[in-house]
């Protein structure tokens, strides 16, 4: 004898929405592409050279470091919280890469890399003991922090610059390398998008990031280590701006006390374009990275189709106007649903 075994009416109202975000994210990433491709579209019909190999090439290593900056970025960011210190870190780290191999000019690349992101990862660590442990609000404390490490930088280098010249030439090479005709930092961007994407919707905690965002009060009655799980995103956030600050150092070559300053407003700007909530519980890693994609893209395209960098400026901030009030739009559509399929469920 065959039985059926149904769902519990309190459940399929979570399914429904749960189905109904899903596909909000399908739909706003897909929108994001269809930007990009028409803002591609238009640059290419006005300048043909703007979507050759190259120009291609450095459309991509421009956008690498901000996307990587931008997965650590939502990771904090969908906990309801937000990491402003992410280009202070990745200047003193970019600094730090530099004096290593000027002090030793034969260091393994490798090494560097797991200096950089170990430093990254101890500056989040700063953060994460501040705002887990004494429950200090996270924008007060990355604010904090962000001037914090900036100092530290401008005091270490003590206005001296490194130049290209003092860097070994394999390291500079892997700043402007291709693999297949892919950008080896691309790929780094790459390899940090899949393993964060696959984590956050395979592992449970990650899941739990996101309940954590949706109702603090809420993750903490049902058991979540909520303190725990903040202080994680935070040292993960600082990791990869570290990593940022290597890859930052390979590609430009010269650095000083100024490297990364002011990414973390374009980071905050990417995350939100792509349809990470600012408010917390909601978004992806590949909504976030095809957000940094698109700033870049409007970096490079706006200049060519003559567009003054007034008007370049405004047009990032409609977009980040106009995703928070998608957001917004959605949270109460998405409540709606809910309470519709509630009412259903208990006719």
């Amino acid at each position: 004898m065959t039985t059926l075994q149904t769902q519990p009416p309190s459940q399929r109202p979570r399914q429904n929405g749960s189905r109904f975000v899903q596909r909000v994210f399908v739909i706003r990433e897909l929108g994001i592409v269809l930007a990009l491709a028409l803002l591609i579209a238009v640059t290419v019909i006005v300048n043909p050279r703007f979507l050759t190999a190259q120009g291609v090439k450095d459309l991509l290593l421009s956008s690498t470091i901000l996307a990587i900056l931008a997965v650590g970025q939502t990771i904090v960011v969908v906990t309801r919280n937000v990491d402003l210190s992410v280009g202070s870190v990745l200047g003193l780290t970019a600094f730090a890469s530099g004096t290593l191999f000027v002090a030793n000019p034969g260091l393994p690349i490798p090494v560097v890399l797991a200096v950089g992101v170990l430093l990254g990862a101890m500056c989040g660590l700063v953060n994460g003991a501040l705002i887990a442990t004494a429950r200090v609000p996270a924008l007060v404390v990355t604010l904090g922090t962000l001037y914090v490490f900036r100092g530290i930088d401008y005091t270490w280098a003590t206005g001296r610059q490194i130049n290209a010249a003092n860097m070994p030439p394999g390291f500079l090479r892997m700043g402007s390398a291709t693999l297949l005709g892919v950008p080896v930092l691309t790929l780094f961007a790459v390899a940090v998008l899949v393993v964060a994407g696959y984590y956050l919707r395979t592992y449970r905690s990650g899941r739990e990031l996101y309940a954590i965002g949706s109702s603090p009060a809420a993750a903490r009655l049902s058991g979540i280590p909520v303190g725990r799980r903040v202080f994680a995103t935070f040292v993960v956030s600082g990791a990869l701006a570290g990593l940022s600050g290597v890859l930052y150092a390979a590609r430009f070559g010269t650095l000083d006390a100024n490297a990364g300053s002011g990414f973390e407003l374009n980071v905050v700007a990417a995350v939100v374009v792509g349809g990470v909530a600012i408010f917390g519980g909601s978004g992806s890693v590949y909504g976030a990275v095809l957000g940094a994609v698109l700033l870049t893209t409007i970096g490079s395209a706006l200049p060519v189709l003559g567009v003054s960098p007034f008007w370049q400026r405004a047009a990032v901030g409609a977009l980040i106007l106009a995703a928070i009030g998608l957001d917004r739009a959605l949270a109460v559509r998405l409540v709606r649903t809910l309470r519709h399929s509630t009412r259903k469920e208990g006719a």
